[in-house]
């Protein structure tokens, strides 16, 4: 008995020990760093909320994501800024000083790896040189006949469901339509694959995310952060990887011996993963496919859903396009040359990434002190640009800043505000999205298609809650009442 009680006492004394040097450690290390950055901020006018020892600002931020008000009826959605509620912090810039911040890149790691989205410096540059060629525009165009065809079971399944009905009209959920939808592209298009092949990884990815921010991505504490659920993140990760890499694999007997002309987005990196002795080949591999899985299928798929709520909503806009589809398609199908001729939809997609664009933030850490404007920004902070606050702002956009008024990019972005850089749903600078004329393409064929084939209006069943899962998604999804034209 005595020897027991020796051992539990040495147990708690070493317990204790360790958990004074754990706060001494963070005292020293990170509280008194926190505490100088904070007064040099302060000292320019960059103040907030006193920060408690151990969580810092992150109760406070909490508190004020609990009030968030949901719009109440139809009427009140366009107009209904869920920004202020969403989201509370707002510092801009970007230059060569700025990289992508410690904090996000972590959390992000076990979906993205150290792939194009998630990297720095030599690695991303390289990455970048690799997959922008594949994106230009000259080559998007010759992939609108595979978004076409993406799009025909889409179109078939929403016409055999109104059908089932005698033709009624019919309520539908959009949102898996739509991800089944933009995975195809992206598979079939980068990958020499099917969306059946890449089901898979999709989903899995997806489950990741969902468990991601399910443990507080945005304003979790760190140190708990997927706790519960490290072993099914963990879990997840290594089989998504199995996965990517045994399509990589086939992919590469399937593209043997092909010519430069015949080789996809997978094909490229291949090769670039193989001639460069500074990465690790399957690991280099593995996460950009994961980046560009990841990419080039959630946001595609959650904007198409925006657009369609707001097309739900302002039926008036169904017409127009419905006429320039009429007027630009010479055989009820777009192609190459009608795809750039498509000014509606065009406005239609660029309002609705206004109102809500899919990425909600650019984060960058200052890797060294940096001037921004009048304010010294010392080095480590994470500064963070808030997109859809930006997009709503009276003073960029005019008084009309909440409405759904697609006009406005009539004459093009830079005269729909008073600053370009006031519109950057895909981001901007250096780091601006690789993917960008591949998902605008992408969501004109699929919205040109729909609306030459459909009416539709918002359904009772739809509630209107945006949220923020890593990107800023309906909460319950979009349900809206379809007709066959």
């Amino acid at each position: 008995m005595e020897l027991f009680l020796a051992t539990l006492k040495t147990l708690l004394s070493v317990a204790v020990a360790a958990a004074v040097c754990y706060l001494f450690h963070h005292y020293s290390s990170r509280w008194l760093r926190f505490q100088r950055v904070r007064k040099k901020l302060c000292m320019q006018g960059i103040t907030g909320p006193p920060p408690s020892f151990l969580s810092g600002n992150l109760h406070h931020m909490q508190q004020l994501q609990f009030k968030a008000n949901k719009a109440g009826t139809h009427s009140e959605i366009v107009a209904h800024d869920y920004t202020s509620t969403l989201f509370r912090i707002s510092i801009t810039g970007e230059n060569n000083t700025l990289g992508k911040d410690a904090y996000m890149t972590k959390v992000l790691k076990p979906m993205l790896g150290n792939g194009i989205i998630r990297s720095n410096g030599q690695l991303w540059a390289h990455q970048r040189k690799i997959i922008a060629s594949e994106f230009f525009m000259d080559k998007v165009k010759g992939m609108v006949e595979l978004m076409v065809e993406s799009t025909a079971p889409l179109l078939k399944k929403w016409e055999a469901t109104i059908d089932a009905r005698g033709g009624r009209a019919t309520e539908i959920n959009v949102d898996d339509d739509f991800r089944s939808f933009s995975a195809d592209v992206i598979a079939r298009a980068c990958f020499g694959s099917s969306y059946v092949k890449g089901k898979q990884i999709f989903s899995k990815l997806r489950s990741i995310r969902t468990t991601i921010t399910e443990q507080g991505f945005l304003f979790g504490h760190s140190s708990s952060r997927f706790l519960p659920n490290n072993n099914k993140v963990s879990t997840l990760e290594r089989e998504v990887e199995l996965l990517i890499w045994e399509t990589v694999k086939q992919r590469q007997q399937e593209c043997f011996g092909k010519s430069l002309g015949q080789k996809d987005l997978m094909q490229h990196i291949l090769e670039s993963a193989v001639t460069d002795a500074s990465v690790a080949p399957q690991k280099f591999i593995v996460d950009n496919c994961k980046n560009i899985y990841f990419a080039g299928h959630e946001s595609t798929a959650i904007t198409a859903s925006w657009c369609l709520m707001l097309l739900a909503l302002h039926p008036e806009w169904q017409s127009r396009i419905r006429e320039e589809v009429a007027q630009v398609f010479t055989n009820g199908l777009p192609d190459a040359d009608s795809i750039s001729r498509l000014k509606m939809v065009t406005m239609v997609i660029q309002e609705t990434m206004r109102l809500y664009p899919a990425g909600a933030f650019v984060t960058r850490e200052a890797l060294e002190e940096t001037r921004m404007g009048n304010i010294l920004v010392p080095k480590g902070v994470c500064i963070w640009t808030v997109i859809p606050t930006l997009h709503r702002d009276p003073d960029i956009w005019g008084p009309d800043a909440n409405e759904f008024k697609p006009e406005r990019f009539i004459n093009g972005v830079s005269k729909a505000c008073k600053s370009p850089q006031g519109y950057i749903p895909f981001g901007l600078g250096t780091r601006l999205c690789l993917g960008k004329n591949f998902a605008m393409v992408q969501l004109k064929v699929l919205l040109a298609l729909i609306v030459s084939k459909f009416t539709f209006s918002l359904s009772p069943s739809y509630r209107h809650s945006p949220v923020f899962r890593m990107l800023v998604e309906p909460e319950h999804g979009v349900y809206i009442r379809i007709q066959k034209i």
